[in-house]
């Protein structure tokens, strides 16, 4: 995927996970940054690139509360 692809799905990403927790964009950031699943969008061999960002943003709620 190329940088300015992932750059826009990491900031819809970002935008969808501060509206889903009521939150201000800055503090949804550094929640995305502070996840694997950040590291994991990040990696092309992980597939995860492909997926919804939706499913994403699942993900990172999933794993903010195993937390």
């Amino acid at each position: 995927m190329r940088d300015n692809v992932l750059w826009r799905k990491q900031a819809n990403i970002i935008m969808l996970l501060a509206k889903t927790l009521q939150i201000d964009t800055d503090r949804a950031l550094d929640l995305y940054y502070s996840t694997q699943t950040a590291q994991q969008l990040a990696d092309p061999a992980m597939g995860l690139q492909l997926m919804s960002d939706q499913y994403i943003v699942e993900n990172i709620l999933s794993e903010l509360q195993s937390l």
